[in-house]
């Protein structure tokens, strides 16, 4: 079997520079979009921040364990 040379459509996308409104729905209701972001999606937030808490404070808590050991 031999390599065969496939021809492939390129396609280019560009913003006019007359475009004035390139997103013009991101900014339109932020702070609802927001909150419907966090309220409907509340466990996955915990399920995220929980363990990065928890790891920052244990962190914390062993670091500060380690400068008052030399007290005792």
């Amino acid at each position: 079997m031999g390599k065969q040379t496939v021809r492939m459509k390129v396609v280019v996308y560009a913003l006019s520079s007359f475009q004035q409104k390139v997103m013009p729905g991101l900014w339109k209701d932020l702070p609802g979009k927001i909150n419907h972001k966090i309220f409907e999606n509340w466990i996955n937030a915990t399920l995220l921040l929980g363990p990065l808490v928890g790891t920052y404070s244990n962190v914390q808590w062993y670091q500060e364990k380690e400068k008052m050991e030399h007290r005792y």
